[in-house]
């Protein structure tokens, strides 16, 4: 007996035929491809980052070592190599004995040296020294327009730790020629004689500071060696 009579057409009649059926295949592979394509779309971004990377790291390169900064860079040491030679040649030099110096209305020049004497004088005008008597003898000029007065007790001797001593004026003005007890000096005037100076025995000369009077800044003269 048939279930659904309503789909049977009288015998003798064509029977109907049934309704097509429509079935879906899904394609193998399909997923594959895709992620083919994403792996591809990765792959390219990977390697744009990389060139925007290494293209960042070969800028800053250049800016450090680049010839910007080379002609940056040597300017100072051609300057620093320039500057050298000017400030030696800007040291002022020290005077010495045979130079002329000078220091307010007079012009001095040290002619000699002696050292080591244990006494100046004779008969009852000798001396006798503490430790040992410098002379140093000098050529004194009047610059200036007007008169001036030397005077050895305005000069100082100087030892190699910068000590000052006086000259000894009481020994040397009972020595002839010694000029060195207020001497007065016309202008354009030159008197040469010497100062005297009592030090110790293990005294080590260095310089002899000059001046016109006890006002002025003197001048100082090397007498080492």
């Amino acid at each position: 007996m048939n279930d659904n009579p309503q789909n049977q057409a009288p015998y003798g009649y064509p029977q109907p035929q049934p309704y097509p059926q429509t079935v879906i295949v899904q394609k193998k592979g399909g997923g594959c491809f895709k992620a083919m394509l994403i792996g591809a779309a990765v792959l390219v971004g990977l390697v744009v980052l990389g060139m925007l990377v290494n293209g960042g790291g070969s800028d800053s390169g250049a800016s450090g070592s680049g010839p910007d900064a080379t002609s940056v860079a040597a300017p100072e040491q051609e300057t620093s190599k320039e500057e050298a030679p000017q400030e030696e040649a800007e040291k002022p030099k020290v005077a010495g004995i045979g130079d002329v110096v000078k220091d307010g209305k007079f012009s001095f020049k040290i002619t000699k040296v002696e050292k080591g004497l244990s006494k100046v004088g004779q008969g009852y005008t000798a001396s006798k020294a503490q430790g040992q008597y410098v002379l140093v003898h000098v050529t004194v000029k009047n610059i200036g327009d007007e008169a001036q007065m030397f005077s050895d007790s305005e000069q100082k001797l100087i030892d190699t730790k910068d000590r000052e001593y006086d000259a000894d004026s009481g020994a040397a003005i009972w020595l002839e020629d010694s000029n060195g007890f207020l001497k007065n000096i016309n202008p354009g005037n030159t008197v040469k004689g010497f100062v005297l100076f009592d030090v110790p025995k293990n005294f080590k000369l260095k310089a002899i500071k000059l001046h016109d009077s006890m006002f002025s800044g003197g001048v100082t003269v090397s007498l080492a060696g």
